[in-house]
């Protein structure tokens, strides 16, 4: 027979959102302090949306617990010639995070870093594709999390929970870190001209499968690892994709393509991550967000 739950499953665990400045990384930050997260890191690479991210999650605690919340810079691109930068850049991130987090160490990690910059990359079409358009599509998307995944290991809580909830000293179980990853809806159907956005997409999921799977042994309870895919959420994103006045075009045709008749908040979409950290029996998933949009 379940016992009674003593306190929210988040308000003993930690959170890092890599990718947290703004869009569905900063949506997850929310939603996880609104769950009781004891601690909750945000990471970007630009210093000023981090600075104005960090103020709005801030302004959105009525209790006053600030000490609750701290950010990072961390840039996922490298010099464009060494992969080992972003190793490099990840691993930093890690170190300040558990170093200021004031727990030591990191229970959940929920990636949601996306460029700007690679949309062009994303969106070649197949006959006008290069080298450099391929590799530049997935450096934040594709080869950050792979890189994060091997350094995740040696950050996360080696020690059971203090308290379990049943005393039986097993809620290690129970409480499982958990990295969670972004894909999207392209990788199920592309839309023209995405074939290199359809690709790292489903890539994801293979990877993701295979982490379930390699991390599960890392000591004492191994960490679970899951996909989500977002449909058409609108975030600060779409502005590369349909500036000016193409925005509210690109918004009624994602929402006639909808089953919910809107396109996504990240607020919606937030709640899967969030999801994904409480549910301990959760490994290898890949959970969809995107209104019904591959349905019609």
């Amino acid at each position: 027979m379940p016992s009674p739950r003593q306190a929210p499953k988040l308000s003993t665990q930690t959170v890092l959102v890599i990718g947290g400045t703004s869009g569905i990384g900063l949506a997850v930050a929310a939603e996880a302090l609104a769950q009781s997260a004891q601690h909750v890191t945000i990471a970007g690479s630009n210093p000023a949306k981090l600075s104005a991210a960090l103020s709005t999650l801030r302004a959105g605690i009525s209790d006053g617990s600030h000490q609750r919340i701290s950010g990072h810079t961390c840039d996922l691109l490298g010099n464009g010639d060494d992969d080992n930068d972003i190793e490099t850049n990840l691993r930093a991130l890690l170190d300040a995070t558990v170093a200021t987090n004031g727990a030591g160490r990191i229970d959940h990690v929920a990636y949601t870093a996306g460029d700007a910059a690679a949309l062009a990359a994303l969106t070649t079409p197949a006959a006008a594709l290069t080298v450099d358009a391929i590799r530049a599509g997935g450096t934040v998307r594709f080869v950050g999390p792979l890189l994060l995944a091997k350094l995740l290991p040696a950050y996360v809580r080696r020690s059971p929970p203090a308290a379990d909830g049943d005393g039986d000293g097993d809620g290690w179980r129970y409480h499982s870190p958990s990295l969670t990853l972004t894909g999207g809806v392209n990788a199920t159907r592309p839309a023209p001209g995405w074939t290199v956005a359809a690709a790292y997409g489903a890539a994801l999921r293979g990877a993701v499968r295979g982490l379930a799977v390699d991390l599960a042994g890392v000591p004492p309870c191994g960490i679970r690892v899951n996909l989500v895919e977002p449909g058409a959420v609108e975030t600060p994103l779409w502005d590369g994709v349909a500036p000016g006045g193409g925005r509210e075009a690109m918004r009624r045709r994602f929402a006639e393509r909808s089953t919910v008749g809107r396109v996504g908040r990240p607020e919606d979409t937030a709640e899967a991550y969030v999801y994904l950290m409480k549910d301990g029996f959760a490994a290898g998933a890949v959970v969809e967000s995107n209104g019904g949009t591959l349905l019609v």
